[in-house]
């Protein structure tokens, strides 16, 4: 209770420090705008302050993106699809701050729900704790980390930066030496070092340096990212496999876009921070390669990746932070103008995005995720931010 009183009292301190709104492309910011209003009206669930799995709500289907084996959708979300939502909702009071501050403070709320401190150190657990205690997530620490972190950037709310810090420490608690470091998925296992945990924690790692000028961050953020790029980058290829096996001692070769995409991101980071090419050169090459690998076109030329939206807009992050640098629309276009045919080819009767943003499969009348449509939010706004840099 007194987590939850210091939360909103900080919030109420500082939401007059938020930044004015920034201009955008209005075609864009209306889609992510509506897409945010879907979201919000299909998702919530009222009486707990967060969002069901799956819309209908009444949907609940096995989900089996856990470690330790598939479960049944419960009637709020696990913490992995609200973090879409928390994800989406920072961009947007990044833009117009008056208008989704207010959404931002009932996000922080709805996180701190999955927040477990009856265990050393504190961290988010999968699913509120208010249901009982279940595992925890290196890789979903840190995208409440990565929350945080961004959400302190909007509004300079000291809370968010202490919050970013702690996750941090939970990250680095399951840090261990076999295999040169790097931390695993599951909190309490060691059978595997994924790229979606080291590849988050790199980015959480130099966004807190970025914020505090602390050294400690900036040479963490290093070593993550050596050991990313020693261990999971295919050399041939430029793209991020996976996983490293640590029982058998191999890489998994599965190739999903947003272990690359936290990659780009962190060699972008890297290079404005040391102004050091090798990483510009590294951000270039993945860049390169993800889109040979990932970026498919259909017979009347558009663009497409055939991977989890939600996956595709990780990359679209590393993207947008090597357009921002290069100036070379290639990459970014490629995201755009797909997820432009979703808009007008690949939607529900209620408005709904597929989880195919080609249209060639329908779904019109199937359930859609929260995390495949709360990413939308994202890649709109992303994309009105993007338009209005090339004016």
């Amino acid at each position: 209770m007194k987590h939850t009183i210091y939360i909103l009292t900080t919030l109420i301190l500082v939401t007059a420090c938020a930044p004015r709104m920034q201009s955008t492309d209005a075609t864009y910011l209306d889609k992510a705008e509506s897409m945010f209003a879907l979201v919000w009206d299909k998702y919530r669930v009222p009486q707990y302050g967060l969002f069901a799995e799956h819309y209908p709500n009444d949907y609940k289907p096995n989900l089996d993106y856990f470690q330790d084996g598939t479960r049944t959708a419960q009637e709020t979300s696990y913490l992995w699809p609200m973090s879409g939502v928390f994800s989406s909702v920072i961009l947007l009071a990044e833009i117009n701050p008056e208008k989704y501050t207010p959404y931002l403070d009932s996000m922080v709320v709805a996180v701190e729900k999955y927040y477990d401190d009856q265990r050393i150190p504190p961290g988010y657990q999968a699913y509120p704790v208010q249901f009982g205690q279940v595992d925890r997530y290196y890789d979903d620490n840190g995208l409440v980390g990565i929350d945080y972190i961004d959400s302190y950037a909007v509004t300079r709310n000291p809370l968010y930066l202490e919050r970013a810090r702690q996750v941090m420490t939970f990250i680095m608690s399951g840090w261990w030496d076999e295999y040169e470091g790097a931390v695993s998925w599951l909190e309490g296992h060691k059978d595997q070092k994924p790229a979606c945990s080291n590849g988050k924690a790199t980015v959480l790692s130099l966004k807190l340096y970025e914020a505090t000028g602390e050294e400690q961050y900036l040479e963490q953020g290093k070593r993550f990212y050596n050991w990313m790029m020693k261990y999971l980058l295919d050399d041939s290829l430029h793209i991020i496999w996976n996983a490293l096996l640590t029982e058998k001692g191999e890489v998994q070769k599965h190739a999903y876009t947003y272990n690359t995409g936290t990659m780009i991101q962190s060699a972008v980071r890297l290079y404005r921070l040391t102004g050091e090419k090798k990483y510009l050169d590294d951000a270039r090459a993945m860049a390169e390669g993800s889109y040979k690998y990932y970026v498919k076109f259909t017979d009347g030329g558009t663009p497409y990746i055939a991977d989890l939206p939600w996956f595709v807009t990780v990359l679209f992050r590393g993207y947008q932070e090597l357009y921002e640098v290069d100036k070379d629309p290639k990459y970014i276009n490629a995201i755009i103008q797909s997820a432009d045919w979703a808009w007008e080819h690949a939607r529900d009767h209620a408005g709904l995005v597929y989880k195919d943003w080609t249209g060639r499969t329908d779904e019109s009348n199937q359930p859609k995720w929260l995390l495949d449509e709360s990413c939308m939010i994202e890649i709109y706004t992303r994309a009105a931010m993007i338009r209005n840099m090339q004016k």
